[in-house]
Order: C-alpha cells, then sequence, then structure tokens
C-alpha cells in the first residue's frame, strides 16, 4: 500500500484560483481569512477559453483557385473570445457573416445595427395591461389549466372581486390568436398511391389519403434566426478553435468541418461572398401515446438551426421547433409485407419531406437578407444539414436495407471490416450499372427510390446523418447488447437457478449504491419491464461495481472500456487529444468484448449496425462537432412538450387538429413574450402579490457567498442547471444554521478546530497542527453555527448545465433524511491543483458543515473523515480508483476540519464488492459504513469522469 496523503489544512489548495488558500505566519490571520473569501474574476474554462497560438494555422483545405477579392474576406475574423488571449478563433474568410442593411449592403466593420422600426405604441396589445398577458401566459403555457377550471376560475374571481383578468377561456384564447408574432399557420397536403391500381379487389391502402401537415420551414427558421434570446448563442460563420497548442477543438456545430466544408463550395460562387451559411437541422422519430383506450401513434418533424450552440439546443428555449405531422400509412395485415406497400411508404416520407422544405431551396443558392438576432441584417445562405434519427429512420432516410450500414458499405454479415464511404454520387452509379436485386444483395441499396436529398443542393443523406447517442451508445450498445451478454453468461456459465440467484445479487449491490445528487435509485435492481433512456443513463453510472467479482474481469474490462467511451464522446468539447483518447477507448472495448466470443455468448461476433456505428463517430465529431448538441436526446425530450402535453390537453377526438392550433398558441405566446421581454416591458416585478410569486420564474439563486449572494429559496433541490458567471467551483454552506454546543456527537470537534487554527496561522511550520502539543494551538470558538447541506457550484458543460456551463449540487450531512437514517455524502477535496485527475484530490465523507468566528472573520469549515487509495493507479478492471477510510489504531476513522474553499464538489463513492453476496438486511443507507474498501465513481456524471480519471 502507498503511504497515506498527507492531510495537512495547508496543503489543501483552492480549487477556484489554484492557489495555497493558507497564507504564511507573517501575512497575519485577518489577511487570510480576507483572501480566504475573495472570489476571483471567473476563469476561462479549457473548454472555451485557450490561449492564442503563436501563428494563425493556415487554410490548406480551402479548395478555391481565385484569391479573395477583398480585405475584409481575406483577413480571418477574431470571436469575441479572443479577448482572453487563451484561443485562436479562426473564421471562415469568405462566408464570414458580415453585417449589412436591408437591402443587402455591406456595413463598414463596427457600424451599429439599423435600428427597428419603432412599435407604434408602447402597449400589450392585444392585452390590455402586463397583468393580462402574465395570467394568459401562466393559465396557458405554464400551467396548461383545462378550459372548464379557467371558466370556474374566472367565476370565483368576478364573484370576489368584480370584473376579472380575463371572461373566460375562449376570451384568453382568443387574446393569444390576435398575437401577430410568430404566426405561422399550419397547412396540409394528402399524399395517394399513384401507381398502378388493380381492377378488382384493390387493397384499401391504395384509395386511401394520408395527410401530412406542415409549417413553412423557412418562416420557422426565419423567426428563429432573428430571436434576441440568441444574440449571443450563435455563430454567424463556419469556425476553426486552436488551442495554444495549435489542437483543433470541437463543440458546437459551426466549429467543425461540414460547415467549413460546405462554405468552401458556397464561396466559389462570388455572388454569395460575405454572406452567413445558415445550415438546417432536421429530426423526425414516431412516438406513442398510450392511453386506456389503445395506442396512437405520431410523426413529428422537428427543426433547428446549426448556428445555434449546442448548450442552447439542448435546453430547448424554443430553438428546436416542430415543422410538422408526417403521416403514418397503415394497413392490415394481409399487405404489410406486400412489396408494393413498403415501396409506397417509403415514397410517401421522401416525397413529403420534400414538398415540406421546398421553401428553402432558393436560398440554399441565392442569398436572402434576412435580420438577425443581434440586430443586424445578414445576407443569408441556406443549407441542409444533420438529419436526427435513430437507426430505422436513418436506414429509412438513406433508402438501404435493414442491417446494412447507411454510411458505408460494410456488409451486413461482417459490418466490422468496414467498406467504402457511401455517397449520392455513388449510389447513382451503381443504380446505373445493376438492378435492383443485385443493388439489395451486394450493397444493401432501395434500387427504385431516392432520397430526399437528391432535390436540394448540396445535401448528401450519407453524409448528413447525425450520431445518435441515446439509441446506439446508451440503449442498444449498453443496455440491450452489454448488459443483456452478462445474463446470458451467467446462464450459460452457471445454470438458470445459479443465474437468477446472482442476477438477485446483482440487483441488491445496484439497490446499496449510496445517495448522490442527480442519481436515480433502484431499489429494486434493474428489473423492471420497460426502460427509458434514462433508466439506461442511470444504470451507466453503478453497473460496473455491481457486476465486478461475479463475471470474469475481461468483461469488467468490457464494460471499463465502452463506459470511457460513451462518457469521452459525450463531452461538451472535444479536442485532438480526446479525440485520441476516444480511439484508444473503442479500441479497448473491441480488443475486452471477444470474451463474450470465448464464453460462447456471442459465437457469431458482433455484426450489429448500432455498435459497428460507433467506428464513424470519430469522423463525425470531426463534421459536427460534440454529438451531444445532435442526439436524439434532444427530440425525444421534444415530443413531451409538443406532442405528448398537447394531447393530454386536448379532448382526445380529433386530437391532432387541436395539438397543431395549441403548438401555434403556444409559439406565438412565446415570440410575444421575447418581443416584450426586447422593449423592456417586462422589467420588474408586478405589483402587490405578484411580487412575492412572480409569473416568470427566475434564475435559481442556490448559495450564499460571504461576500454577495442570496439565500436559496428550495432546501430540497439536490442538483441542477444554473445561469451565472463561471467558475471553476465554489462551494458555500446553505440556509438554515442551528447553534449548537461543541459535543454535537463529535467529541473531539474542538480539538481538532483548534488544530485547524493553529495550521491557518501556521501555514509554514515544519510540525503540522495534528502533531503539535495542543497548547500552543489557538483557543476554540466559544459558539458554532451548524449547517444541514451545502451547495457546490461548478462549470460542468457537458453535463445539464446552465446557457453558461454551470450546474449545481446540494451537499448534505444530516441526522436523518426524508424517513431514513442518516445522510453524510462525500466530496472532493483539492490536494495539488497541479496534477490532473483524482491524483490531485483527496476523498472525503462529510461529518458535519459548520462555521464559526474567529479574528472578527466567518470561518465556513466542515468535519470529515478521510479515505485512501489503496493503490498509486486505478484499478486495471474497471478503471476506477480504490480507496479506503483511514482509521487509527484503536480502528477509529481519522477526522478532520478543512474550509469549505477547498471542496471541489460532492463525490460519489460504490462499495467493492468481491466476489461475496451482500447481505438481504443491509440498506443503501449503511453502505459507506459497512464496506472496506470503496470505488470512486468517475461514472456518477460527466463533470466527475473528467476530474476522477
Amino acid at each position: 500500500m502507498p503511504p497515506r496523503r498527507s492531510f495537512r489544512p495547508r496543503n489543501l489548495i483552492c480549487p477556484v484560483s489554484g492557489c495555497n488558500k493558507l497564507l504564511s505566519a507573517q501575512s497575519g490571520l485577518s489577511q487570510h481569512l480576507n483572501a480566504a473569501h475573495r472570489r476571483p474574476s471567473p476563469p476561462a474554462p479549457s473548454s472555451m477559453l485557450l490561449p492564442l497560438s503563436p501563428t494563425v494555422p493556415s487554410h490548406e483545405d480551402f479548395p478555391l483557385h481565385q484569391e479573395p477579392t477583398s480585405e475584409d474576406e481575406s483577413q480571418p475574423q477574431p470571436s469575441q473570445k479572443d479577448s482572453q488571449s487563451n484561443f485562436c478563433t479562426v473564421c471562415h474568410p469568405i462566408l464570414n457573416g458580415r453585417p449589412c442593411d436591408a437591402q443587402g449592403n455591406f456595413l463598414s466593420a463596427g457600424e451599429p445595427p439599423v435600428p427597428a422600426s419603432p412599435r407604434s405604441d408602447n402597449s400589450f396589445s392585444p392585452f390590455e395591461d402586463r397583468e393580462q398577458f402574465e395570467v394568459t401566459n401562466f393559465l396557458f403555457q405554464r400551467s396548461q389549466m383545462p378550459a372548464g377550471q379557467i371558466d370556474f376560475l374566472m367565476q370565483l374571481l368576478a364573484s370576489k372581486y368584480g370584473d376579472p383578468i380575463l371572461d373566460n377561456a375562449d376570451h384568453m384564447k382568443a387574446l393569444i390568436d390576435d398575437i401577430s408574432n410568430g404566426d405561422i399557420p399550419w397547412q396540409s397536403f394528402a399524399g395517394q398511391y399513384s401507381g398502378v391500381i388493380p381492377e378488382s379487389n384493390p387493397p384499401p391502402w391504395m384509395a386511401r389519403e394520408y395527410e401530412v401537415f406542415f409549417r413553412c420551414p423557412h418562416q420557422v427558421g426565419q423567426n428563429m434566426l432573428g430571436n434576441p434570446d440568441f444574440a449571443n448563442e450563435m455563430d454567424f460563420a463556419p469556425k476553426r478553435v486552436y488551442s495554444q497548442q495549435g489542437e483543433r477543438e470541437y463543440q458546437d456545430f459551426m466549429l467543425g468541418s461540414w460547415a467549413w466544408n460546405q462554405a468552401n463550395i458556397i464561396a466559389q460562387d462570388e455572388a454569395t461572398h460575405g454572406s452567413m451559411f445558415c445550415p438546417f437541422i432536421l429530426g423526425s422519430d414516431k412516438t406513442t401515446i398510450s392511453v386506456a383506450t389503445g395506442q396512437n401513434e405520431y410523426y413529428p418533424l422537428y427543426m433547428s438551426l446549426g448556428v445555434i450552440h449546442n448548450s442552447t439546443r439542448r435546453s430547448h428555449r424554443n430553438s428546436v421547433a416542430l415543422i410538422g405531422f408526417l403521416a403514418i400509412p397503415k394497413t392490415d395485415r394481409q399487405y404489410q409485407n406486400d412489396p408494393a406497400f413498403r415501396k409506397f411508404r417509403r415514397q410517401l416520407f421522401h416525397s413529403s419531406l420534400t414538398h415540406i422544405l421546398q421553401s428553402l431551396r432558393s436560398g440554399m443558392t441565392v442569398p436572402e437578407v434576412i435580420k438577425c438576432a443581434d440586430g443586424h441584417y445578414r445576407r443569408v445562405v441556406f443549407g441542409l444539414g444533420p438529419y436526427i434519427a435513430d437507426y430505422p429512420e436513418q436506414a429509412l432516410l438513406a433508402c438501404i436495407v435493414q442491417g446494412w450500414c447507411p454510411r458505408c458499405t460494410a456488409h451486413p454479415s461482417n459490418l466490422d471490416e468496414g467498406g467504402i464511404s457511401r455517397s449520392r454520387e455513388h449510389t447513382r452509379l451503381l443504380m446505373d450499372a445493376l438492378d435492383t436485386k443485385a443493388l439489395w444483395d451486394n450493397y444493401g441499396a432501395i434500387g427504385d427510390i431516392m432520397p430526399f436529398t437528391v432535390n436540394f443542393p448540396r445535401a448528401d443523406i450519407h453524409e448528413l446523418l447525425s450520431p445518435d447517442l441515446l439509441h446506439q451508445v446508451i440503449k442498444e450498445t449498453f443496455k440491450d447488447h452489454l448488459v443483456t451478454w452478462v445474463e446470458e453468461y451467467l446462464v450459460l456459465k452457471h445454470g438458470k437457478t445459479r443465474a437468477a440467484v446472482i442476477m438477485a445479487d446483482i440487483d441488491r449491490r445496484i439497490a446499496l449504491a449510496p445517495a448522490f445528487p442527480g442519481l436515480r435509485r433502484f431499489p429494486e435492481g434493474r428489473g423492471f419491464k420497460q426502460w427509458t433512456g434514462d433508466d439506461s443513463k442511470a444504470l451507466m453510472k453503478v453497473y460496473l461495481s455491481a457486476i465486478a467479482g461475479h463475471v470474469p474481469s475481461g468483461i469488467v474490462r468490457t464494460f471499463s472500456a465502452f463506459l470511457d467511451f460513451c462518457y469521452l464522446i459525450r463531452r461538451d468539447v472535444i479536442d485532438e487529444h480526446t479525440l485520441s483518447t476516444i480511439d484508444d477507448a473503442l479500441a479497448r472495448f473491441h480488443r475486452e468484448r471477444v470474451v463474450f466470443i470465448d464464453e460462447n455468448v456471442r459465437p457469431e461476433g458482433f455484426s450489429l449496425p448500432r455498435q459497428h456505428a460507433l467506428v464513424h463517430y470519430r469522423r463525425l465529431i470531426i463534421l459536427f462537432g460534440a454529438p451531444n448538441g445532435l442526439c436524439s436526446l434532444i427530440t425525444e425530450s421534444k415530443h413531451i412538450k409538443a406532442v405528448k402535453e398537447l394531447y393530454c390537453c386536448s379532448s382526445k377526438h380529433n386530437a391532432l387538429s387541436q395539438m397543431l392550433v395549441t403548438n401555434q398558441r403556444l409559439d406565438k405566446l412565446a415570440a410575444f413574450r421575447v418581443e416584450l421581454a426586447a422593449r423592456g416591458m417586462l422589467d420588474g416585478p408586478l405589483p402587490g402579490l405578484l411580487t412575492h410569486f412572480p409569473l416568470s420564474p427566475p434564475p435559481p439563486q442556490l448559495a450564499i457567498p460571504t461576500t454577495k449572494g442570496s439565500l436559496p429559496t428550495d432546501d430540497n433541490d439536490d442538483e441542477g442547471a444554473i445561469d451565472g458567471d463561471q467558475v471553476e467551483a465554489e462551494v458555500v454552506l446553505a440556509r438554515n444554521p442551528k447553534t449548537l454546543a461543541h459535543t454535537l456527537g463529535h467529541p473531539t470537534l474542538s480539538e481538532l478546530i483548534r488544530r485547524f487554527l493553529y495550521d491557518l496561522i501556521h501555514p509554514q511550520a515544519d510540525t503540522p497542527g495534528s502533531d503539535v502539543d495542543i497548547s500552543p494551538c489557538p483557543d476554540a470558538p466559544p459558539r458554532i453555527i451548524v449547517y444541514p447541506s451545502a451547495i457546490a457550484t461548478y462549470y460542468a458543460p457537458s453535463d445539464w448545465s446552465g446557457s453558461s456551463g454551470m450546474r449545481h449540487e446540494r451537499i448534505r450531512s444530516v441526522p436523518s433524511w426524508r424517513g431514513e437514517p442518516k445522510r453524510q455524502d462525500c466530496v472532493y477535496v483539492n490536494a495539488d491543483s497541479s496534477v490532473p485527475g483524482f491524483s490531485g484530490l483527496h476523498a472525503a465523507r462529510v461529518l458535519l458543515f459548520f462555521a464559526f468566528k474567529h479574528a472578527g472573520v466567518t470561518l465556513p469549515c466542515t468535519l470529515v473523515t478521510w479515505f485512501s487509495p489503496v493503490s498509486n493507479t486505478p484499478c486495471q478492471d474497471t478503471g476506477m480508483w480504490i480507496v479506503e477510510p483511514d482509521a487509527d489504531q484503536a480502528g477509529q476513522r481519522i477526522k478532520g476540519v478543512v474550509h469549505v474553499d477547498t471542496i471541489v464538489r460532492g463525490a460519489h463513492l460504490l462499495p467493492v464488492f468481491g466476489d461475496e453476496f451482500v447481505s438481504h438486511t443491509l440498506e443503501h443507507t449503511d453502505s459507506l459504513d459497512a464496506f472496506r474498501a470503496f470505488y470512486v465513481n468517475k461514472y456518477a456524471d460527466h463533470h466527475a469522469h473528467e476530474i476522477a480519471s
């Protein structure tokens, strides 16, 4: 076992600034105390601000033969972030999104936007006043109150106060309908079979009309492009970001190579020079709404803009719009496998997309002058960007046979061998040379239909299919493949009876995972029938430690390699070093998964389209940026707001027509709110009651910094996204303090506080406070204030976070929690910020959050017990560090007092179970006390994976 780490407080480094928090003895205690509560200016996160390269990278792949025609076009346009001098941003030299006036004439550099025409009045028309608008927005959008309940509420208000704000639900809806903002009407067209219909007994599906509803994507995109909410969350030109070391970084969509390459092609037309390239991102996926009377299927089509940042798209904020409902042709079982019916379904799908997107076609070659979110007009060139879809949808889009890869021609019998890349040109050549049967058998191509993208410039569906983290990685490879294979291995190895016993123990191990903010618990293990993507993501966090000891080390290493790959590709920013690490993780996964062949679980090998798709991720990251901005998680979550909630609000009779109207009204309310906010008409609270209960929820204020901040509003929030300044890490004590005596169940607390103060005052002393005689240590404070929790705020853009990448979590230390015994969470304590990963951190368990005054300054502290690693490297099988509690000769756990500024954030420790079966009497609240060793769970979330590897 390696020597224990030193836990002297003077060795702890500030997690924000990286400097030693404990100043020299000569500087005086008060100087330290002041410094301990000073917050530095927000640091530049490595994912956003990197040092400038000494030289600007060249545009070696720019294919134009002609020279740029003006100085403005030839010079890279620096980003505003360059002012931080931490990275180099190079904008496309020709399609650089230069501002212009409403007639398309370019403005001089630095010239302000052309002011918008002032509104004739400063009213809330069609609403009488702000109160009426806010009440309408609250009832219709936020609470989604049924019409009957609105009528009853208005009657109650009228009986007490006279005339209510609204007459009834019909009055409310009429006001919304009168809003002109965002008013894009729904249209429809009918699709019908156009082939030869048999004269006798034709199939019923041939005579039916299939109605498709849509809204003009050109108008939707124009409104989205001009939304002032996105003024600071758009890239108006393709960009390249380079670190100080000259490495390329991939984050938002416009930072990928695809947008740059498209700009190169567009720039061959001199009439487009200085324009802005705006790709449309599409997504479609069937969704089923189950009700007591049966199932209702809908086929929504979504749209977003590639110029919008990934974080904004993931948080929606009106950056993902519903633009259509595609038809779902159905027939009885007699004709389900009829080749003519299957061909018609494909033709209807592609012809519908072509018809819906037709309004964009002219703008793909000739620039259109459009007002953008920052107030400037720009000449905009549209394009079809990535398409978000799961594998069956990708096969439909690419017009390939199920089982083949939509991106390459690898044969489905051995996908691992790979194949040449598919393309529109390659498919046309094959169709000219081969008949439909040869195309089907040898290339998996459907020869009698072409994808809808052939009708649009510069669009190749084989290139535009986005990576699908939810289905390809989380649901399929992890849950449907690896987890299933573990169960099959146990059955093959031990027989059904013994395997059931082992799987039951795995379930108990999963249930014993200690509580952690944002961690979904599985009280009964993972044995439930209907899985969701959230269930699979939650299981990924705790599954590895549960199977270790019950399966061979090769299977454990397979999971470890796959989880590393999964967490790496889901990062918000991916640089070239991360790409290399992704390659290594994928190579390890392919090497280790052979254990399933050796154990006869997969004797046929791994020719699985969704697992094969992983080999394309590196190229797709380079083309499209970080995959988390194009994942089907975005469209799946949009289903809830755009389809499922609206269906529940309908009468269920002819529900789609009602859903279309409701969706249009919601868009109009959202657009009108944006305009009112831009005009400053929503500033400040409403008078009276609404001062205390605002109708528009403010961003959460969750912490109490010593020098600034506000009280948290809800002590039950464990974690979540927040907006605000960027800091690497900050921990502050929560509200509801209690003044208690020194005992508190910790008889040594007074002595530990005195030794903590000694180290504060004597940071350069040769002997730490833990080893000196107690007599020279300062006196303990006469009183302390105890807090039930602390709030950690940190920069974690790869997780669910605010637009600035910030999130918070609550770290608890309470004697009981929601009817359960004590909850004492674990934390990471910064040991040496110059050392990357867990090597520069300590793991500790919080016994008490408290604060006291010394020399007139309040010191927020925490009482902890320590853990030390059992080795100098992580576990070879799981890839996680293993720690054990520090104990004295009597077996008592070693305690210490540290300043809260040294805490980075919460940590999650999972028991090392070994090959023993766990007791049925253990509860998850016992785990941190009942076991001798623990894994430092780097899979608790993406931020933990980055700092604890």
